[in-house]
């Protein structure tokens, strides 16, 4: 009950908030409904059958009174203080390694370099037995991610598996704090093409982007593709600080606009650019987001470079952290945000639910055109960032999505490593066909069954020839059929071998030069990189930005 009537003077301060705020016509609605709520959790404390956990019933009632707004309003408790600071600046305390889940263990899918995973000599594939002494069989990745992480130099003890040849160890050390780069990988592409991978946002993102642009200006860069695909967007700020290294001193990056004046605010360009003059074609896709389309819809609206890949996310809101009671916070979504052209690329309207209780998307009739500042190209609001150039999606054969669900993708290059010390650089290696046929016999003991498109159709067309009574006469057909798919499904394995065997070296490459070789593997095969060399073409470039392509 002590708690209870701290609850209940703090629906007090709400209130006299509320009225501070100039919402006293609301005051009678507010007041009534806290009542109400602090009555029912009273009623719930005194008669509920169980005793009830006071944090978990107000965490459940604050997250579904949230929900209701937007996903990107969210309360984060004292206890989830360290996942916030991660998404702000990238940096944690842990061992630095992705894992994922594999039936009852959790494994290592790859330690970050230079971090302290793989400087203990933990390898992609290593089984998590125990964490400190504490059993890591049938745990989540959640569980086990938060065993994982701990106070900078504070020490760790993993009991490992590893799976080649079973053996199991032990090992101590320290942790540290771990800092995800928002630049993984920069290079060269071809003698005058630069190539910049974006990741995030952090507060780090436009000293990374600006070390990684001068490098590579050094090294004979006149063009660069800017890779923002998968990119979930950060920090604003950041956004506006990447632009400005391509945008003329003194240029609106971005509006914000929202009910209190306090957040009506405009970003311009504030330091000298690095480069006004270089071609720069951006790579977007429908993950990229936010932070991610501010940069991209600022280089579109100004006519700065092209953009290629897929229709973006839709994030055109901004939030902002508000401090609470007791070292938590709230995020709250406080404003709008618009780029150079005035358009806002929102593409659900939370504002508004059907009947059903769900956002929807800003429709097309609400859809409004706008004009770049330069070439006045016709660009739109409501739909994410429409790209200049939309490239078609790639579909992964079935048999290759079996293998990478399977893990089969993963256990061989696992194996591979163990057998072979040493490869190639990472953008130059490839499996010889000798090497393709040793994976096709490393299959041949697993399971890796799938179901094709022709297989589930000619199931359904079973079932509809035996309902309407055709099947007795056409059953040697359709068996015929039946085994000519079985047959020719056999050989997926020789017909898909191109996109098997580059997600084989992909996996592979990632064994040796961790995440910046995976990246740098896949830039010769990459359709939107090569449909970017084909718009670097100088009428091509031109002809696109003047609207006349």
């Amino acid at each position: 009950m002590k708690r209870l009537k701290v609850y209940l003077l703090s629906i007090s301060i709400a209130i006299a908030t509320a009225l501070s705020f100039g919402f006293a016509d609301n005051y009678f609605s507010i007041s009534k409904n806290l009542d109400i709520f602090s009555s029912v959790y009273k009623e719930l404390n005194t008669y509920y059958v169980d005793e009830i956990k006071p944090g978990e019933l107000i965490k459940t009632a604050i997250d579904n009174m949230l929900t209701s707004l937007d996903p990107y309003t969210n309360y984060i408790p004292e206890s989830n203080i360290e996942d916030y600071r991660f998404m702000t600046t990238g940096q944690y305390g842990g061992i630095g390694a992705l894992i994922h889940q594999d039936s009852i263990y959790v494994r290592i899918s790859e330690p970050y370099e230079g971090f302290p995973a793989q400087k203990a000599g933990l390898m992609a594939g290593d089984i998590l037995l125990e964490i400190d002494d504490k059993d890591a069989t049938n745990r989540t990745t959640e569980e086990v991610s938060k065993l994982l992480k701990g106070q900078s130099l504070s020490e760790v003890k993993l009991k490992i598996k590893r799976p080649v040849n079973d053996s199991t160890f032990t090992t101590t050390f320290k942790r540290e704090n771990i800092k995800i780069e928002d630049v993984p990988y920069y290079g060269m592409i071809n003698d005058n093409t630069g190539y910049i991978k974006l990741s995030g946002f952090t507060n780090t993102a436009s000293t990374e982007f600006k070390d990684a642009f001068k490098n590579l200006k050094k090294q004979g860069m006149e063009k660069l593709v800017f890779d923002l695909r998968d990119n979930g967007g950060g920090l604003l700020i950041e956004a506006v600080n990447i632009v400005n290294t391509l945008i003329p001193r003194g240029k609106v990056v971005v509006k914000t606009k929202g009910k209190r004046e306090e957040w009506d605010a405009t970003y311009a360009t504030t330091k000298e650019p690095l480069d006004t003059e270089i071609p720069v074609v951006v790579l977007v896709n429908e993950r990229s987001a936010s932070a991610s389309e501010i940069v991209a819809g600022c280089i579109q609206d100004y006519d700065r470079g092209v953009i290629v890949g897929k229709q973006t996310f839709g994030k055109g809101l901004v939030q902002q952290t508000r401090p609470l009671s007791y070292n938590a916070q709230l995020k709250v979504t406080v404003a709008k945000y618009y780029i150079p052209s005035g358009r806002c690329i929102q593409k659900i309207d939370y504002s508004n639910k059907n009947i059903e209780g769900f956002a929807e998307m800003v429709p097309d009739s609400m859809i409004h055109s706008f004009k770049t500042l330069v070439s006045q190209r016709e660009v739109f609001d409501g739909k994410g960032i429409k790209p200049d150039i939309v490239t078609n999606d790639e579909k992964m054969s079935k048999i290759a999505i079996t293998l990478i669900q399977k893990l089969l993708i993963f256990d061989y290059a696992t194996d591979y490593r163990y057998r072979n010390k040493q490869v190639a650089k990472a953008g130059t290696f490839s499996l010889t066909d000798r090497e393709y046929e040793a994976f096709k016999n490393f299959l041949e003991d697993k399971d890796y069954n799938y179901q094709t498109e022709s297989e589930r159709l000619l199931e359904r067309l079973e079932e509809v020839a035996k309902k309407e009574m055709y099947y007795e006469d056409a059953e040697k057909e359709y068996e015929a059929l039946e085994e000519r798919i079985i047959k020719d499904k056999k050989d997926d394995l020789n017909k898909f071998k191109e996109e098997v065997k580059q997600l084989l070296e992909n996996e592979i490459v990632s064994r040796y030069y961790y995440q910046s070789g995976r990246i740098a593997q896949s830039l010769s095969h990459d359709p939107d990189i090569l449909k970017a060399l084909e718009v670097f073409d100088e009428d091509n470039y031109k002809n696109i930005l003047s609207g006349n392509y």
